[in-house]
């Protein structure tokens, strides 16, 4: 998704107490201060992490373009070889280099949990630098965000469902949801509740007897995408639809939390050249983004906040009807949008 030079800011530096390699990455300011989770995660090589900084923080700033924030885009990555262990002091360590790096942008970074990090790893941070959010709630913040993500997917699907199938609900639909964590579970049991007939998988398979207590389908990692359903849900790690993918997906529509789905922005015209509506990542994704500032940087109450997440699904219907009448990719359209506001802040 990157280009070369694109980004305002990128810094790669090795920790001087854990010794990993550690990458802040920032996309865009043209908003607002740049915004972007903390990636802790083992890459072949440290230049695998930088390439998905680079990636996630371009993702960063067109979410909260999109999403109407006054924010950019940003994204850090501690850097775990194939073989390190994480041993907790090494974690530690690692969470203040990070802090000090974080610091050392004066605000114009600010870091929140991603995988591999969550509320407690952001109270280390907060040793060194304010702007570290999702801190427990005991602690000032507004601890995880996982739910305000499920409810902005739930928002965006609905009214995915509403423009390809006609109708809002997911009630006797089939939705399969690749990635059963936090988020995923969050989403499934929302779905269930509907009426939905849920399918999970994860590459964990200590989830497997969870999922099928609960009264969901298990379908395999490997399976997941191409099980025949009215809605699939990527809600894992990124890079999974390629055109290869894409010729054997088995769901008419396409809406999850997993960031940076396409492994390039061609395999949009490929899901829309076989039918597929495919919702942008970063759209469906911002529900934590958009609830953790609102509360922490402009003071809503949880209930304006989650007000605010809702009016994801009215984005995506905006989206998807400009898709057609201008005939382009909602991935297309979504960007006219966020360029529209970037490019203004910019004049």
């Amino acid at each position: 998704m990157h280009q070369a030079f694109a980004h305002e800011d990128v810094v790669i530096r090795r920790g001087r107490r854990s010794q990993l390699p550690l990458i802040i990455a920032v996309h865009s300011r043209a908003l607002g201060p740049a915004i972007g989770g903390c990636r802790l995660r083992r890459y072949d090589t440290w230049r695998e992490g930088l390439t998905d900084a680079l990636c996630l923080s371009e993702a960063m700033t067109y979410k909260a373009a999109v999403a109407g924030l006054d924010f950019g885009g940003g994204k850090s990555v501690i850097a775990l070889g194939k073989n390190t262990e994480l041993t907790p002091d090494l974690r530690q360590a690692a969470l203040q280099d990070l802090g000090e790096l974080v610091a050392s942008f004066g605000g114009s970074y600010r870091a929140g949990p991603d995988m591999g990090t969550g509320p407690e790893d952001m109270v280390v941070l907060r040793r060194f630098s304010p702007y570290a959010y999702c801190v427990p709630e005991e602690h000032g913040g507004t601890g995880s965000s996982s739910g305000p993500t499920a409810l902005g997917v739930l928002a965006a699907l609905h009214a995915g469902a509403q423009h390809v199938f006609g109708d809002s609900s997911c009630a006797g639909r089939t939705v399969v949801i690749s990635g059963f964590g936090s988020v995923g579970s969050d989403i499934a049991s929302n779905l269930a509740a509907e009426g939905a007939d849920v399918v999970v998988s994860d590459v964990q398979q200590s989830r497997k007897d969870v999922a099928l207590a609960s009264g969901y389908g298990w379908a395999e990692p490997n399976q997941a995408l191409f099980v025949p359903a009215d809605v699939l849900v990527p809600a894992a790690v990124g890079g999974v639809l390629d055109k290869a993918v894409v010729s054997r997906l088995g769901a008419r529509l396409i809406v999850g939390p997993a960031n940076n789905q396409l492994t390039e922005d061609t395999v949009a015209d490929a899901l829309a050249n076989r039918g597929i509506v495919w919702v942008p990542d970063y759209v469906s994704s911002a529900g934590g983004i958009t609830y953790t500032l609102s509360r922490e940087t402009e003071n809503y109450s949880h209930e304006a906040a989650q007000e605010r997440v809702m009016g994801i699904g009215d984005t995506v219907s905006r989206i998807l009807v400009l898709a057609c009448s201008a005939g382009v990719t909602p991935l297309r359209a979504a960007k006219q949008i966020a360029e529209h506001r970037l490019a203004s802040a910019a004049s």
